[in-house]
């Protein structure tokens, strides 16, 4: 029980220290995991062979971040997907195997393991790019999609790519020491059991036709219960009014579809996103979201730790050029493919080369394939432990290809493929998103009788909004050539309402300088990107959560309290107290200081929070109120 704490306690140690200062250096969450992971594993040797244990424990944060997303996904939205789930992944899978599989055989491998080096390498991490994609916001662009389309067809090649493993058995070679001797110990990440050999099969023993059936069956029930069963089970639970039988359920069903999946040979993560596509349109999409949420973070987390506690640190010393050579060759071949299916596929700009980067990695399944592989003599174990460094090393790299793509995605859009309409301006106002929030902006000009020019990069959003009969137009707001061609030198206001924190600030700062004298309206996420805001010369800025919480506030006042003029009067009391405070606060905020380290902007801080009090209680005085009344 000792060691089981013991070892607990280290990884959430390293995770706490880790991630947060990763997170602070801009490197994000999956980098600080994996150094996390190298730091305790071959570093200093805090965790050995039950990294692995819990890295098949672990994986299963995958299953449930695909659950997720398949709650964010609209049915629809997935039937859309069809030709790049079918066409783009599986050329990508293809031509990635062809050209990997050359590349072994002109290093002297056999044909037979020649195809499994394919196999292996032509897989990505899921884990890795998803979650990265999710904490960029880079999910919603054309990049994200068609690198997640990908990332599901190879989830689903994974089954054909285990069975045809055993096809490429060769016998089985000695490893030799440089002394003489045969080698007789065995990688544990190499010998363990892939997460498809279990001994409970619905299938196993079934002619071909049978096993179809039976897989086809379980399909249909995950589908149908999710449509019939989903919500009684869910009132049956919400009679109990015990908030942990939500979470018990939520779970019950990840890990029941995940064990059903197993029964009949087909990838766990691939049924709960179907599971998770099956209830988007559900009323309780939500509370399972919410359910589910910190226990995929938690598990992918641990996944990526024992990924950098796994690495064969000795291993790379010994011959380290060698090793990354191999690996940045493996990634500039997947590379050049992913570069040629996004030019095939219309993909440009940023959004290709966000495709190229994010995916040129291998992935977490590889780890799976290659213990297979090693167990059916398909590879002679001290290659695939050198394959298991390099698909480590390319994991480990991943981060950085998307740092360096946050660098430089401002120049990565390609001039001769043109990703945006001819834009005619409509009016004096651009509103550049057409989110929710820009929508509602832009209906109120429109019910005022002015015309705006809006904009997005999100070509779906675009041709929604036309069908709907409103006039947008696609393009990349941050871009200077696109802003002028929606008018921007000749309008007289100018609505921010982007998503990306940094992309706004940019686009205002880039506004300000080309045209001192336009109105600015810009939409922040927080106070801290108030005056990142302000400092790049926007006019008005607004929160997006702060009115709505003051209307919020207003109804509780009205409902328990006060009076509707009473409430009124004290929401406007607060709104402009709170206004006049953040504009004051933004002369002691300094950049890349947090503020709680800014002795200037805690004492104003407090200063304004005693001056608010005082205006409350002065303000009930005048009414002759107290306000514990």
């Amino acid at each position: 029980m000792e060691g089981l704490l013991f070892q607990v306690t280290i990884y959430l140690v390293t995770a706490v220290i880790a991630v947060p200062l990763a997170a602070r250096l801009g490197l994000g969450s999956v980098l600080g995991y994996l150094a996390a992971g190298l730091m305790i594993g071959p570093l200093l040797g805090l965790v050995e062979t039950e990294a692995h244990d819990l890295q098949q424990f672990a994986e299963f944060g995958v299953v449930m971040m695909l659950f997720l997303i398949g709650l964010e996904m609209d049915p629809r939205a997935l039937w859309d997907m069809r030709h790049r789930v079918f066409g783009l992944g599986l050329m990508q899978i293809l031509l990635s195997v062809i050209i990997i599989a050359c590349g072994a055989l002109l290093l002297g491998q056999p044909l037979a393991a020649a195809i499994a080096v394919g196999l292996i390498f032509a897989l990505s991490s899921t884990a890795i790019v998803l979650q990265t994609l999710s904490e960029k916001g880079l999910m919603r662009t054309q990049g994200g999609r068609a690198s997640f389309s990908v990332l599901l067809t190879q989830d689903m090649a994974v089954i054909p790519m285990l069975i045809l493993m055993p096809l490429l058995a060769m016998p089985r070679a000695p490893s030799i020491n440089p002394d003489g001797s045969v080698d007789r110990t065995t990688n544990p990440v190499l010998t363990a059991t892939p997460e498809n050999s279990h001994s409970l099969s619905l299938v196993e023993g079934l002619p071909g036709w049978g096993a179809t059936l039976v897989t086809l069956g379980a399909i249909a029930g995950v589908i149908l219960a999710g449509i019939y069963l989903a919500r009684p089970l869910f009132r049956f639970i919400h009679a109990a009014r015990l908030r942990e039988m939500y979470t018990a359920f939520a779970l019950l069903i990840v890990v029941g579809i995940a064990f059903l999946m197993t029964l009949v040979g087909l990838s766990p993560a691939l049924g709960t996103f179907l599971a998770g596509v099956v209830l988007a349109n559900s009323e309780f999409r939500h509370e399972l979201e919410s359910d589910i949420q910190p226990f995929k973070g938690l598990l992918l987390g641990l996944f990526f730790i024992t990924v950098g506690a796994g690495l064969d640190v000795g291993g790379f010393l010994r011959r380290p050029l060698e090793l990354l050579g191999l690996a940045a060759a493996m990634m500039l071949a997947k590379g050049a493919v992913l570069y040629i299916l996004a030019r095939l596929f219309q993909l440009g700009g940023r959004d290709k080369w966000l495709f190229t980067l994010g995916l040129a990695q291998a992935g977490e399944f590889g780890f799976v394939l290659l213990s297979f592989s090693a167990q059916q003599h398909v590879l002679p174990e001290p290659l695939a432990q050198k394959l298991l460094t390099i698909t480590a090393l390319s994991m480990l790299l991943t981060p950085l290809f998307f740092i360096v793509y946050d660098r430089l995605s401002h120049w990565m859009d390609d001039p001769a493929i043109p990703n945006h309409d001819e834009i005619d301006p409509q009016g004096p106002i651009i509103i550049a998103g057409v989110g929710r929030f820009g929508q509602n902006v832009n209906r109120m000009v429109q019910m005022a009788g002015l015309r705006a020019t809006m904009l997005d990069h999100d070509l779906e959003t675009i041709q929604l909004m036309r069908s709907f009969g409103y006039q947008g137009f696609f393009g990349d707001p941050t871009r200077p050539d696109v802003l002028r061609a929606a008018g921007l030198m000749e309008a007289s206001t100018l609505v921010v309402t982007l998503d990306a924190r940094q992309a706004t600030t940019r686009l205002v700062a880039h506004a300000r300088r080309v045209r001192p004298d336009l109105y600015i309206v810009a939409r922040a996420r927080d106070e801290i990107h108030v005056y990142q805001l302000y400092r790049a010369g926007a006019d008005k800025i607004v929160r997006e959560l702060f009115d709505s919480s003051l209307r919020a506030a207003r109804y509780v006042l009205e409902q328990t309290a006060l009076s509707d003029f009473e409430a009124a009067a004290m929401e406007k009391l607060y709104f402009d107290h709170d206004r006049a405070a953040v504009l004051d606060l933004a002369q002691h905020w300094k950049p890349g200081v947090p503020t709680e380290q800014n002795p200037d902007y805690m004492a104003r801080a407090k200063e304004l929070n005693a001056e608010l009090e005082a205006a409350l209680v002065a303000h009930f005085d005048e009414h002759g109120r107290t306000p514990e009344e």
